[in-house]
């Protein structure tokens, strides 16, 4: 009996217990303008390589939430907006889609460039939020290129900025979409040069 009234008792308090965060209704992704065909097949052999890093980031960016730089010194974050996953990977994959398409080279990962490496590509992705003051979605790569084994290391600092009309997810997911696209194409043409 003392049993059945224990288990009674806290019947209540099962809808209470909650196992982390409601999930948002959707997750922020990128998708690249510039892609290599479906079916296409590349070979080293034929085309240039390239390596292309996943970029270094601040702390700020090291998870799956959308940073808004309220002023100089605070940073906030975007309500309900959170990547399908972290932001410097899906840029990396931009990156790499972009670079391809449009220079034909055979973009690597890090496991791939093992074997051939060829030119390398990293850097560090200082920002990619919202900018409150302009209401600006703000891309900025700091990247650094190795072009062949032996050659000098290239650095150039990408930025693009585009405007938000709502600091809400659907708004801010589009505009970082199109700002890291544009960021992507002006690496891509500086490394296909």
């Amino acid at each position: 009996m003392k049993k059945l009234l224990i288990g009674l008792a806290a019947l209540p308090l099962a809808g209470c217990i909650s196992f982390g965060d409601k999930p948002p209704a959707s997750l922020l992704s990128l998708t690249a303008t510039e892609q290599v065909a479906v079916g296409q097949a590349q070979s080293s052999a034929g085309a240039r390589t390239i390596s292309i890093q996943v970029p270094v980031v601040p702390q700020a960016l090291a998870n799956n939430r959308v940073p808004v730089q309220a002023s100089a010194t605070d940073i906030a974050y975007v309500k309900d907006a959170l990547w399908v996953e972290p932001p410097a990977r899906l840029f990396a994959r931009l990156l790499s889609d972009t670079v391809s398409a449009r220079t034909g080279r055979v973009a690597l990962s890090g496991a791939q460039s093992l074997a051939d490496p060829g030119a390398r590509l990293s850097g560090e992705l200082r920002m990619f939020g919202v900018d409150a003051a302009s209401s600006s979605a703000v891309v900025t790569y700091d990247a650094a290129l190795v072009r062949d084994e032996g050659s000098a290391l290239e650095k150039r600092r990408f930025e693009a900025r585009v405007p938000v009309s709502l600091i809400e997810p659907a708004p801010v997911g589009v505009a970082l979409n199109e700002a890291a696209n544009k960021v992507a194409g002006e690496v891509a043409d500086w490394v296909g040069r």
